[in-house]
């Protein structure tokens, strides 16, 4: 296994990618990817990421930490931020692939209690028969229809179909990766300090301190937090508060009725076009144009979705 500063961050599964979308989750088929880089994705780790695997069928030589583990479904796999984890699927696989943001992990970490503890802890599972087996399969597949087909109240039914899916992995009893886990990693301590900068960030992103109020909150100096977060993020400290507030950003202009002026006030920025600036900087759109792409893109899928108007 290669040092811990030298694997890769990705930003999605395989991608080195912003973000995607204003959800905070993610879900796709494992071949629509794995397919494209011929069945293997190379260890890499996610700063801010959570996956949740569900594998219906085939084979999955599985790396996770220091661990190698030769499976095949069914099967669950959870692989937490930070976790060092690679796969080389059959090309027989079938199964999902939902990816959480650090936000929603958050949320369910406190709204499902001690299940959502789950979701910082790397394992697996072989869920053999049995009724929470196929429900935790119809979970899979309900998320995987709502979120290739938007209808309304699409945002809340997530959030309940990824709690329910939380609590039903928290029943089987998740098998805990045996190897070295990140928090042994020679980088313990600046692991834990990217942690807590990142709980800094979800807890006043909206007033945007700057980099030396967090860096003095954390203890340490601006240089050293930036230096911290280049190593393990591959992003700077500015970057990491910068895609905080770009995601809520997308998220207010996809699914509220605010005005430019009332969300670029709730993000703390002093003027809207300060934000105007900000967010055409990092997506090429105005927020205006972006908005209207949602949308647009929204009333697509809802004419392609099966069973409803054209």
């Amino acid at each position: 296994m290669k040092p811990a500063s030298t694997i890769p961050v990705f930003k999605l599964y395989g991608e080195t990618h912003h973000w995607p979308t204003p959800d905070l989750l993610h879900c796709e088929s494992i071949p629509e990817r794995s397919a494209l880089h011929d069945w293997r994705i190379r260890p890499h780790r996610h700063t801010d990421l959570v996956h949740l695997l569900h594998i219906s069928r085939g084979r999955v030589d599985l790396e996770l930490e220091s661990s190698r583990h030769l499976l095949e479904g069914p099967l669950v796999i959870v692989v937490p931020s930070m976790s060092i984890h690679g796969f080389r699927f059959s090309p027989d696989v079938q199964g999902h692939i939902i990816t959480l943001a650090r936000p929603l992990v958050e949320h369910l970490a406190e709204s499902a209690s001690s299940a959502g503890a789950l979701l910082h802890q790397a394992g697996f599972h072989a869920p053999h028969g049995g009724g929470t087996g196929r429900r935790i399969a119809t979970l899979v597949t309900q998320i995987d229809e709502e979120y290739r087909h938007p209808a309304p109240g699409r945002a809340r039914l997530l959030e309940a179909l990824i709690q329910a899916l939380v609590v039903q992995l928290a029943r089987l009893q998740i098998v805990p990766e045996q190897g070295p886990k990140a928090s042994t990693l020679p980088h313990e301590r600046g692991y834990q300090h990217l942690k807590n900068y990142q709980a800094l960030i979800e807890a006043q992103f909206r007033r945007q301190p700057g980099v030396e109020q967090f860096a003095a909150q954390l203890g340490m100096s601006s240089a050293h937090l930036n230096t911290l977060c280049r190593r393990l993020a591959d992003r700077s400290a500015l970057q990491l508060l910068h895609e905080r507030l770009l995601l809520e950003a997308k998220r207010q202009l996809t699914y509220t009725n605010m005005t430019i002026s009332q969300i670029a006030d709730s993000l703390g920025f002093s003027e809207p076009a300060y934000f105007t600036r900000f967010f055409k900087r990092n997506t090429g759109l105005s927020p205006r144009d972006f908005r209207l792409r949602q949308h647009a893109s929204e009333a697509t899928k809802q004419q392609d979705a099966p069973g409803q108007a054209s």
